[in-house]
């Protein structure tokens, strides 16, 4: 997600309805005062091993893949965002070892992930890849059609590419409680979002995906959200990450 120019093209269409001069001024200012943050430095690899000896079998293989939340834009490190406690998570689940990897670029389209970050499968097998896109194909007035035939495109590579892994699609997440967006802009913004939440949810579906929503209480307490009040926050990273892991491993599931 992009700083300036990102609420700059946001305001766009929005001149066909009663509210636009509002939302052109809000989207605006929400442009100017909201801090661009950098994404998550250090190794983009990692390891979460396992407690004492109770680890069992070789290490799970997770890869995170998408925009600025799979870069961890709001996060000092990767351990300390979605792929670091993604792993953790799923270590204490599976009682394994977890190795994880992450492949994204902050500002990516789903169509960008498609054609250009999907990283090749290594000699290991993949367990789990975690998909985290849709901000920007929002940003983008992306049209429904077409960010349907996108997502769709963009997990067909996935399926190509890591035959056999569990696929989870993280869901859009609840746009109409971010802090940085001003009223009425967050509603409009809001719907949107959970428009293309719902095509997500049938997209991934229909590709043997797992759809994972985004608890909308998460965005009910400012301390998850990074200086920015758009990006996750450490603390916000590690609270999506679990919701990611059950998601992934169901209670019972666990290999």
């Amino acid at each position: 997600m992009n700083g300036q120019s990102t609420f700059a093209r946001v305001s766009q269409p929005l001149t066909l309805i009663p509210l636009a001069p509002v939302l052109l001024v809000q989207a605006w200012r929400t442009a100017r005062r909201t801090p661009r943050l950098d994404p998550a430095a250090g190794d983009e690899h990692g390891f979460a091993r396992a407690a004492g000896t109770g680890g069992q079998g070789p290490a799970y293989r997770v890869v995170v893949i998408g925009e600025s939340t799979a870069v961890g834009v709001g996060a000092s490190r990767h351990a300390e965002a979605l792929p670091g406690f993604l792993a953790e998570a799923l270590r204490d689940r599976l009682r394994r070892g977890v190795a994880w990897s992450v492949s994204g670029e902050s500002g990516a389209t789903a169509r960008r992930v498609a054609t250009g970050l999907v990283p090749p499968p290594g000699d290991d097998r993949t367990d789990l890849v975690v998909l985290a896109v849709g901000i920007n194909d929002l940003i983008r007035r992306r049209p429904l059609r077409r960010w349907a035939a996108d997502l769709a495109d963009l997990l067909g590579v996935l399926r190509g590419r890591y035959a056999g892994a569990t696929l989870v699609v993280a869901g859009m997440p609840p746009v109409h409680r971010f802090p940085a967006v001003p009223q009425p802009l967050r509603l409009v913004l809001g719907a949107r979002a959970r428009a293309m939440d719902r095509i997500m949810r049938d997209t991934a579906r229909a590709a043997g995906a797992v759809h994972a929503p985004m608890d909308e209480a998460m965005a009910r307490d400012r301390a998850l959200f990074a200086a920015d009040g758009f990006h996750p926050s450490p603390a916000g990273y590690r609270a999506w990450a679990e919701g990611l892991a059950r998601a992934a491993v169901p209670a019972g599931a666990a290999r």
